[in-house]
């Protein structure tokens, strides 16, 4: 009992230093939590000036351990972000690690990185390791990418290929703040811009918080359910290609982390639910004639959230 308590208070403590300089978006704050949490990684995408470098910068700040900043730009090289081989007049070499050898990586707009840098990140991203030079190093966890990307339209974008895509958890969304929020901005932007968040966990306690959330207990019929509606967006007329069985791992995984940041051992279908759009959206090739008639991957997700059946208890009878 007591290292759950120790647990909760260590992910409010998170939410808190993160809130305290970035007002709203509570929804990304939850899914950079359970992203963290279910060892996966989150893009946010949005656009320029809606906090995505603020908040993921902020995030990382809370969680401590190493962190590294990657800026995307047309030029960069892979060996820019993972590092190179230095050698000297006598033959010996030495390895120079790029900025990719971090507990969170933050790549802000990814998406302005030409497509062979952006490979670059997939072995990591997958395998937490990178090759160089048929040299394999291993990255030390936690490894946590937080990436940012303005919509594909942008000028000097680079869309993502499927498969650098598929590595990303979730996929969330920044949109502009309300009139509220952006109210409390303007009366509190001196405080918020010298504001220095100060680290509230260590590496080795995000890694023992990632043991405890592989404990929390799915029931078949919560297995079921996730395999009801990937298999319905498999199937659905207005999708060209359903989502990959990432997608099936992240909707796990995801509602796991949800469970345990609401203080549950077991999942759930509104943990499931939750997380069905950062999850899934990404993952989802919209139909040609869907596309002309603007429809969204998020309506397709939530109309067949409203169709397949939800169980009537996830926690096996508790």
């Amino acid at each position: 009992m007591n290292t759950e308590k120790n647990s909760n208070e260590v992910l409010n403590s998170i939410t808190a230093a993160v809130s305290s300089v970035v007002i709203g978006k509570d929804d990304i704050k939850e899914v950079l939590l359970a992203g963290l949490l279910s060892q996966g990684h989150v893009l946010i995408e949005g656009l320029p000036g809606t906090a995505k470098t603020t908040l993921a910068r902020t995030f990382a700040g809370a969680i401590g351990g190493s962190f590294k900043r990657i800026q995307g730009t047309p030029d960069m090289l892979p060996a820019d972000m993972l590092g190179f081989y230095l050698y000297q007049t006598d033959g010996s070499s030495s390895f120079i690690p790029g900025p990719i050898f971090a507990n969170v990586l933050l790549v802000d707009e990814l998406n302005r990185l030409a497509p062979r840098a952006q490979s670059a990140l997939l072995e990591a991203m997958q395998e937490q390791q990178v090759t160089i030079e048929g040299v394999t190093h291993p990255l030390e966890p936690p490894f946590f990418v937080i990436a940012s990307q303005i919509p594909n339209s942008g000028v000097g974008t680079s869309p993502l290929s499927d498969v650098q895509i598929d590595r990303f958890t979730f996929r969330i969304w920044s949109d502009f703040p309300d009139k509220e929020e952006e109210g409390q901005l303007l009366q509190d932007i001196d405080r918020i811009s010298e504001q220095t968040v100060s680290q509230v966990v260590t590496p080795d306690k995000i890694i023992q918080l990632q043991e405890e959330v592989k404990k929390v207990h799915v029931d078949d019929s919560i297995n079921s359910y996730i395999l009801n509606i990937i298999g319905s967006l498999r199937q659905h007329s207005d999708v060209s290609l359903g989502p990959s069985p990432r997608g099936s791992i992240a909707l796990l995984k995801g509602a796991r982390a949800l469970a345990f940041i609401e203080s549950r051992d077991f999942v759930i279908p509104d943990d499931v639910k939750a997380l069905l759009v950062p999850a899934l959206s990404h993952r989802l090739h919209i139909s040609a004639e869907a596309e002309i008639e603007n429809v969204t991957a998020g309506d397709i997700i939530n109309q067949v959230a409203t169709e397949v059946p939800v169980p009537k208890t996830g926690a096996g009878g508790q």
